[in-house]
């Protein structure tokens, strides 16, 4: 209750149950362990926001790369998927950095893990892409190659309804 306080569950309960597609999104962000929960209210566009809020970042769309482009890259070792193409897959939108670093102003995500975030067209198309985690009590942002992949990090998403 704390993230979403000044919102009334029954107006959130009536947007969702009017939006199969996107029950369909948040029930997928549920399944691969996300815990999405609404963070937001867009009053201009009249959207509730959710984001994944586990501790760490979510264990089902953990050990992949970023896009297909890296994924089809790859000659050995290929991930199963990457977190772009399971975003699109799941009716979601990948946090920006902008929205990792509202995330952490809710709670300390990602102590453990790190999380891929939407990568500017200039870093991705020299084959990098950019990540976030939280330590030592600060948040930090970081980079790879759009083909690594780990163990740790996953992605974490959004969802307007």
């Amino acid at each position: 209750m704390k993230r979403h306080k000044a919102l009334e569950w029954v107006s959130v309960q009536t947007k969702m149950e009017a939006n199969s597609d996107k029950l369909r999104s948040l029930n997928e962000m549920e399944l691969t362990g996300g815990e999405p929960d609404v963070v937001g209210y867009d009053k201009k566009t009249d959207e509730y926001i959710f984001y994944d809020c586990s501790a760490e970042s979510p264990k089902g769309r953990r050990s992949i790369c970023y896009d297909h482009e890296a994924l089809r890259s790859r000659k050995e070792h290929k991930p199963r998927n990457s977190a772009i193409n399971m975003a699109v897959d799941m009716g979601i939108e990948i946090l920006t950095e902008e929205q990792y670093r509202e995330l952490q102003q809710l709670g300390e995500f990602d102590a453990k893990t790190s999380s891929w975030v939407k990568t500017p067209a200039d870093i991705r198309k020299r084959g990098g892409a950019l990540c976030c985690e939280r330590r030592y009590g600060h948040v930090f942002l970081g980079h790879n190659g759009a083909d690594s992949y780990y163990a740790a990090r996953g992605f974490r998403g959004s969802l307007r309804v």
